[in-house]
């Protein structure tokens, strides 16, 4: 794959596994810069190479802990920016605080939208992410903003291990993953059926109804976060209630916070797969319900076209 070499590629201390993948796909190394903490905590950065004329990509999502890891990105752009940088690209694979995107009670934050300034004030001059929680979040960046998709990986790994579509339904968790989920169903021309979940508080969900026929057949629910996972074990449940043969999960984001763990372990879900834009705590990593498939190539690819000024929507064709 011809790739100049005008560019370097950094990484916080996120995703670290990640971001070595994704260098590994580019042929080149993982630039040098040490992120360190002072003594009271406050982050140290130093970008160790010489980015003068040059455009930047840092890797680093803004996974727990989320404000650390956002101050990391803030501060290596800042550096960046003052090394003379030509343009400073935010790879960020998980966008936190992207479920506050919008106001859903009086005198609350629209928080996302703050994100999205903090990061491009901070000399970013574009951002990309994955699979953010809503496609409205790529309007609050005031500089350009690419959003990728897991769907191509993770319909790749549907094809294989479910080659008998005509036993599938793909199921949305809530009505705000209808699209999302009418997006697989598309894809591998299976039905379709929506959880009705109703959210009494923040992180916690009520299963009420389901719309659609599960009956037989094995229901794979889409996501794009999963971080105490009481929708996912609520739903899977509701689903095997409704006649479902097997439950199976696929999700973007593993947050995976809280009692998480023990909802996966002790829910009826055969198998639950996630991307590696979150690396897995190790009591994730010892959960055998859970399976992670890669995204260094897709986000890889990203960026080799973004250099070279060429399109990424073919990607997702």
């Amino acid at each position: 794959m011809p790739v100049s070499h005008d560019f370097k590629v950094f990484a916080g201390s996120s995703n670290p596994v990640l971001a070595r993948a994704i260098c590994e796909y580019l042929k080149r190394p993982l630039s040098k810069a040490d992120v360190a903490r002072f003594s009271d905590g406050e982050i140290q950065v130093e970008i160790g190479e010489n980015v003068r004329g040059l455009d930047v990509f840092i890797i680093q999502s803004t996974c727990p802990p989320v404000n650390d890891h956002l101050m990391e990105l803030l501060i290596m752009a800042d550096a960046c920016k003052r090394a003379s940088a030509a343009s400073i690209n935010a790879v960020i694979p998980y966008y936190g605080y992207g479920r506050q995107d919008r106001k859903v009670a009086p005198r609350t934050p629209i928080t996302a939208k703050l994100v999205a300034d903090l990061v491009a004030g901070s000399g970013v001059s574009r951002v990309v992410s994955m699979d953010m929680h809503a496609g409205q979040i790529q309007g609050f960046f005031n500089i350009p903003s690419d959003h990728l998709y897991a769907s191509p990986v993770f319909l790749e790994d549907m094809k294989k291990k479910f080659p008998n579509t005509d036993e599938l339904v793909i199921v949305s968790p809530d009505a705000g993953g209808v699209e999302r989920a009418r997006a697989y169903s598309k894809r591998l021309n299976t039905p379709l059926a929506i959880i009705d979940k109703r959210r009494p508080r923040a992180n916690a969900s009520e299963v009420m109804n389901l719309i659609g026929d599960v009956k037989g057949r094995d229901a794979i629910i889409v996501d794009d976060i999963v971080d105490t996972a009481g929708t996912l074990a609520q739903g899977a449940a509701a689903l095997k209630e409704k006649g479902a043969r097997r439950v199976f999960a696929y999700a973007v984001h593993p947050i995976l916070s809280g009692p998480a763990i023990t909802r996966l372990n002790e829910s009826v879900l055969e198998e639950a797969v996630f991307t590696d834009t979150v690396p897995l705590s190790k009591a994730a990593q010892g959960c055998a319900k859970i399976r992670v498939v890669p995204t260094d190539r897709l986000f890889g690819e990203a960026i080799a076209r973004i250099h070279r000024a060429e399109s990424l929507s073919s990607l997702f064709v």
